[in-house]
């Protein structure tokens, strides 16, 4: 029997992001695999458990803790509801398990940091498609999880693909 594999998802609950988990649950899931969503939040954001897990992120956090609102707010997120159906809709059809892992920080270096932590087969993250100007001035979190990642990377471009 195959090892379980381990894929990483960047998720700011972004269209382009949202369109990164949608191409990895169409196009990588299959039964058994791990999909860790990785939610990177301002170093400034202050939920209650910053404190307790700033250095190392949080635990992971399963599926049905991470949908009750309650144990989201604790780590500063406000959950949308179609990226939970969308990870419902996976654990539940193609059997795969679903946690998240909250960082505080860069996002570019959190990301590469959970590809080393969580030891990640691969990690897939949107693209915001910045211009040249603006990729410049505030730096582009794919080109960097690309650059420095230490495994295989997949960026997905913001276009609506259709629903799993």
């Amino acid at each position: 029997m195959e090892k379980a594999r381990r894929f990483g998802i960047g998720m700011d609950y972004s269209t382009t992001s949202k369109s990164a988990l949608r191409w990895a649950i169409n196009n990588l899931i299959e039964s058994g695999d791990m999909i860790i969503i990785i939610h990177v939040l301002s170093p400034k954001s202050d939920p209650a458990n910053k404190q307790l897990f700033q250095d190392t992120g949080s635990p992971l956090i399963p599926l049905e803790e991470f949908k009750e609102i309650n144990v989201s707010k604790k780590y500063g997120l406000i959950p949308d509801p179609e990226v939970l159906d969308m990870l419902d809709t996976v654990s539940r059809i193609k059997g795969a398990k679903v946690v998240a892992k909250v960082y505080w920080g860069d996002a570019r270096e959190k990301l590469c940091d959970a590809v080393e932590h969580l030891k990640l087969d691969s990690i897939v993250v949107g693209s915001r498609g910045l211009g040249v100007i603006k990729r410049v001035l505030l730096g582009s979190v794919s080109n960097y999880v690309v650059q420095n990642a230490t495994c295989p990377v997949t960026v997905v471009k913001g276009t609506q693909l259709s629903k799993p």
